[in-house]
């Protein structure tokens, strides 16, 4: 196996046809029912994408190639599944490990379509769903449907950051950037860190200690921010290295997701359902979350009167630390994912927010291509919802835990909130893609 991988990359490295080919097939792979459980995907794929980020594959290649390797796989592991039925449990290695497919069966007999878009992530889960979803026969409209968006959120989740190291080793980043990133990545990485083992552990105070240690770290990054230019400039210069005219379109799209009026427009419609479901519970727990995150964002911001970058035609006019659309997108996706992780296994609990932190950090990362705000600034947002997100938490579960809501009233949330954020989203768009023209 390791010579294979070593050719693989040999290859992958000597011509762009070769990584691009590369690309699809270790996705596909990793993607296919048992193969992907034996592979290891994860590693590969990062690596790909580094000699690709190094000026060998421009990132929409990246990204279409890896979206099409994972969805092939998700199709011929619903196939094999199909045919196969009552027999899978009797294919190899499924035969002496059967606990992954138990664990696949009720996860997806628990949350059915959900259960495709959140095991994407979870490595032992991912190739054996779309198995179960063919076994278990699924229509195949709504199982391609369904892949469609997955393999997508799994491509840019699993490929950007390697093309991005890829591209940045390509310019020769000063080395005061390197230490920069890495006061960075080990105050974040510490506070996920420390919020994941107590959440893990069942610590009874585990919200406390994620707000203590989202507190900290964004003490810190507050006393810090103006000496992190480097770290600044030099990602804000890397990311429009990437920048095409379907993906601005794009990051405009995602970016309107956190914009004010679908935000307030969203936290009203989720709290009104709470309301008449009479979870009064949950009702407290969301709306102090999103209001206070909003407020303590205007104060935040108006302390500090960090300018923005001012490449855009028109720059915008408000002050830039923290990100507004952060801060914003991140209270209302962990809340959300507070919200379906009740009653859940504390490992389960972790996914459910590890899901939420996707759509999240879409609208943080939009704020930096689209050169609306530094980055520094989404890391402050971010901190500053997940702190709130957890002392709220922390408040509202003083006496008991939040009562879980039903799959019934999931299944009026889901569907409301979605149609209101394509409708938000979609509204003025012309005027939206004005906004960030540069």
């Amino acid at each position: 196996m390791n010579d294979f991988l070593q050719t693989l990359l040999h290859w992958s490295a000597s011509s762009s046809y070769w990584l691009g080919a590369a690309i699809f097939l270790v996705a596909l792979l990793e993607c296919l029912a048992l193969v992907g459980i034996l592979l290891p995907g994860v590693v590969l794929l990062f690596a790909l994408a580094v000699l690709a980020g190094n000026g060998a594959l421009d990132l929409s290649s990246v990204l279409l190639l890896a979206w099409l390797g994972g969805l092939s796989g998700d199709i011929l592991s619903y196939a094999l599944g199909r045919r196969l039925q009552h027999k899978v449990p009797q294919l190899p290695i499924i035969r002496n490990h059967p606990q992954w497919l138990i664990n696949a069966e009720l996860h997806f007999a628990r949350y059915g379509v959900l259960s495709l878009l959140v095991g994407r992530f979870i490595g032992p889960l991912r190739p054996v769903l779309p198995l179960v979803a063919g076994m278990l026969a699924m229509p195949l409209t709504r199982f391609v449907v369904v892949s469609l968006f997955a393999a997508a959120g799994w491509a840019v989740a699993y490929l950007l950051p390697g093309w991005m190291v890829g591209a940045a080793l390509e310019l020769h980043p000063p080395e005061l950037f390197w230490q920069q990133t890495a006061w960075v990545a080990s105050g974040i990485a510490g506070c996920v860190l420390v919020s994941v083992l107590a959440c893990l552990r069942g610590w009874r105070t585990a919200s406390v200690v994620s707000a203590v240690a989202s507190g900290l770290t964004l003490v810190v990054l507050m006393l810090n921010w103006s000496s992190l230019l480097v770290f600044d400039l030099y990602l804000h210069d890397l990311s429009q290295l990437i920048r095409t005219v379907w993906l601005d379109q794009t990051m405009v799209l995602i970016t309107r997701l956190g914009d004010f009026s679908t935000q307030i427009t969203v936290s009203f419609i989720l709290c009104a359902l709470l309301l008449l479901f009479k979870q009064f519970q949950a009702l407290f727990f969301t709306s102090t979350t999103l209001i206070t995150t909003a407020v303590s964002n205007y104060l935040l911001k108006h302390y500090f009167e960090r300018a923005r970058p001012s490449i855009l035609l028109e720059p915008l006019q408000s002050f830039s630390f923290p990100s507004g659309h952060s801060a914003s997108g991140f209270a209302f996706f962990l809340v959300l994912g507070v919200l379906a992780s009740r009653q859940q296994p504390q490992r389960w609990r972790i996914i459910w927010l590890l899901a939420a932190f996707i759509p999240a950090a879409s609208i943080a990362l939009s704020r930096v291509y689209l050169t609306a705000h530094w980055p520094t600034d989404i890391l402050a947002g971010a901190l500053l919802a997940s702190l709130i997100c957890s002392a709220s938490l922390a408040i509202t579960q003083i006496k008991q835990p939040i009562p879980a809501l039903s799959k019934r009233h999931w299944l009026m949330i889901l569907p409301v909130l979605l149609v209101s954020f394509t409708v938000l989203v979609s509204w003025n768009l012309y005027l939206a893609l004005k906004l960030y023209a540069y």
